[in-house]
């Protein structure tokens, strides 16, 4: 059969972390005949090269190819190209992972429209993807309909015969960027680029040991010497005016103006900073026109004529402006509503903890030049700001912790301007009432079992910030009630020790509020067990009880139906299996799962020739509870110590 993609893989020491990688791309649903998987050794010096030919040895669609090391990327991604067999290929760095349908998706999408390239959703653990490429499926994007430019990593699949035919290769050598010069022009010459937004396809992972090749410091001399390929490819193929601006716009913004912004420009030595700083000042003036900073935020505008008039300190100040703003989400009400969970909060941005104040009656007016000095730069973003807070945008989104996957949630917003007494500033509060439904909350499919988090997303006066929604009141550690809702448990929670807002998909059990049942309100009549439980239902929902005795168990159909705050529980009790023994019970909320999970219920039913009766399950004796202590605080001394030992094999 005809492969349909080759994954190239470029490895160079990349130790225990390609272990993920391989079992990624060996979990494909596409079968194994129809893909390939290319490994490039560029010159590895650890156990890697012997891994991979094992690897070899053992699967018929790995092929290994060993080389001297290149000194970066490009030379074994076109080593891959070359031997690629593949109607497509694929480029997956050898420390990052694929989701399980990743290649037959997007070689499916690319066919069904006809792409040269396809560009799948990515996700980040610890750290940061393109978010509004992502938004929606585009089956037809181009750089001046989609943020297609937000993305130019390589990690997207390409017709191999489109990359034959314009001759597309990566430039190769100790260089950087290299994957911008390559993305970029694939994307002015392709005739048509899907983008996949509603199926993680592609999973960046940042490196315990921060060996990621893309997050190590660059010299910034080289550095913006090859970044001046990626816009010698922009001015070869598109005409001087507005696609070419918004284009130049997207380096001079990322790679340089966010560079010289708050927090991430502070941390660096003052050295490094400057030399920076110089390259940035340097290849501005020599590459931009004034169309290009023009359509920036207004803050970036700020940075990028500071740069342009080489006013160094300037820009130090205004970081140390910024680094002190922050993001406040603020939880209000949560509650259930037809399975569907509620949740109000408001959001505003901080400064040294306090609300940020704006002056009042913002105008809008272009900035004409560099601000005068620091006060006049931040006077004039606060009333820019105000002036168009009409357009500021609130996003609620839930995010995997296990993989930094995340999923944009319906959200309602009002803006609301609030005065400061007796000052002439106002603040600027963004108020918003989300929904988060577990049953479609993943692109329309349920939340996978594990620990989500939700977060708030702004967007503001050139300030795009994330914040955890929290922090929420310390009374209680459930923030809301336990649902069954498409046969998942649901338990909105509070974190602990900063108390914000998470969703623990069936993991929970003692914190499910269940031991709360008094087995006084639990009645059996005429065979059939009804019992109030503190859980929200949507509608009627088919759950199982189990019957547990020393000897057996039994499982029972029952159903789960709502009743004011909470639901109640029937199951018909199989009366002639019962008599003579006292029965624990357990509820399993999906009992068409792969592996059914049940959660213990505080009562016991005592069964005899005549009759059931329901009585409180024992809880566990002192010396158990002793024991289940001591076990925990054991845990807690090994991990401590184990944990310090790691650190200092670090230092």
């Amino acid at each position: 059969m005809p492969v349909k993609v080759s994954v190239i893989v470029p490895v160079y020491n990349p130790g225990p972390y390609i272990e993920d990688c391989i079992a990624s791309l060996l979990k494909q649903s596409l079968p194994p005949d129809e893909y390939e998987v290319l490994f490039v050794d560029d010159g590895s010096t650890d156990q890697t090269p012997a891994r991979l030919d094992e690897l070899a040895a053992k699967e018929p669609r790995v092929r290994v190819f060993h080389q001297e090391n290149s000194g970066w990327s490009g030379k074994p991604r076109n080593v891959g190209i070359a031997a690629a067999r593949g109607e497509y290929v694929m480029f997956v760095d050898n420390d990052d992972s694929l989701g399980e349908e990743a290649l037959e998706r997007m070689y499916g999408y690319g066919v069904a429209n006809g792409a040269d390239v396809i560009v799948g959703k990515m996700a980040g653990k610890g750290r940061a993807v393109p978010v509004e490429l992502f938004r929606q499926n585009r089956p037809r994007a181009s750089v001046e309909n989609a943020p297609l430019i937000d993305s130019l990593t390589p990690h997207k699949m390409f017709r191999k015969a489109f990359l034959d035919e314009t001759g597309l290769l990566f430039p190769e050598g100790r260089r950087r960027l290299e994957d911008h010069v390559f993305v970029v022009e694939a994307y002015l010459r392709a005739a048509n680029v899907s983008v996949i937004g509603d199926y993680v396809c592609y999973y960046h992972i940042r490196r315990d040991d921060e060996a990621n090749a893309g997050i190590q410091q660059f010299d910034p001399a080289g550095y913006f010497k090859n970044l001046r390929e990626a816009l010698d490819v922009v001015e070869e193929y598109t005409e001087p005016g507005e696609v070419r601006d918004s284009l130049h716009r997207r380096w001079l913004r990322v790679e340089m103006v966010e560079r010289l912004r708050g927090k991430r420009f502070l941390k660096m030595p003052d050295d490094y900073r400057r030399k920076l700083f110089q390259e940035i000042h340097h290849i501005t003036a020599e590459r931009f026109g004034p169309g290009v900073a023009a359509g920036l935020q207004p803050t970036q505008q700020v940075v990028s004529a500071l740069v342009a008039a080489d006013r160094y300190e300037d820009v130090v100040a205004f970081a140390e402006w910024e680094a002190g703003l922050a993001l406040k989400a603020a939880p209000g009400s949560l509650q259930w509503r037809d399975g569907k969970l509620r949740i109000e909060l408001a959001a505003e941005f901080t400064a040294g903890g306090a609300p940020l104040t704006f002056p009042g009656g913002g105008v809008r007016a272009p900035l004409d030049g560099p601000p005068p000095n620091i006060a006049e730069a931040q006077a004039w973003v606060g009333a820019d700001t105000v002036a168009r807070f009409g357009k500021a945008a609130l996003d609620l989104l839930v995010r995997d912790r296990s993989t930094g996957a995340q999923y944009f949630q319906p959200v309602e917003v009002t803006r609301e301007i609030v005065p400061v007494e007796d000052s002439g500033k106002v603040r600027l509060v963004l108020r918003a009432t989300g929904t988060v439904d577990p049953a479609r909350a993943v692109e329309g499919a349920a939340l996978h079992s594990g620990l989500w988090d939700t977060y708030a997303r702004v967007r503001l006066g050139g300030w795009s910030k994330d914040a955890r929604v929290g922090p929420g009141p310390r009374r209680a550690r459930t923030a809301a009630s336990a649902a069954v809702v498409g046969g998942r448990v649901v338990l909105p929670y509070w974190t602990d020790p900063h108390w914000n807002l998470s969703l623990d998909v069936d993991r929970a059990s003692k914190r499910l509020g269940l031991n709360q049942l008094d087995p006084d309100q639990v009645t059996v009549s005429a065979g059939r067990l009804r019992a109030p439980l503190p859980l929200h239902v949507p509608g009627e929902t088919a759950v199982l009880l189990r019957l547990t005795s020393p000897q057996r168990s039994v499982d029972t159909p029952a159903t789960l139906s709502p009743a004011g705050n909470g639901a109640v529980l029937e199951a018909a009790l199989p009366a002639g299996e019962l008599s003579g023994a006292t029965w624990r019970t357990a509820l399993c909320a999906a009992p068409d799962a792969a592996e059914p999970r049940f959660v213990p219920l505080p009562l016991s039913l005592r069964a005899d020739a005549n009759q059931v009766k329901v009585v409180r399950t024992p809880g566990p004796s002192v010396l158990q509870r002793l024991v289940r202590w001591t076990r925990r605080t054991l845990a807690a001394v090994l991990g401590r110590r184990t944990s310090s030992r790691a650190k200092a094999r670090k230092v």
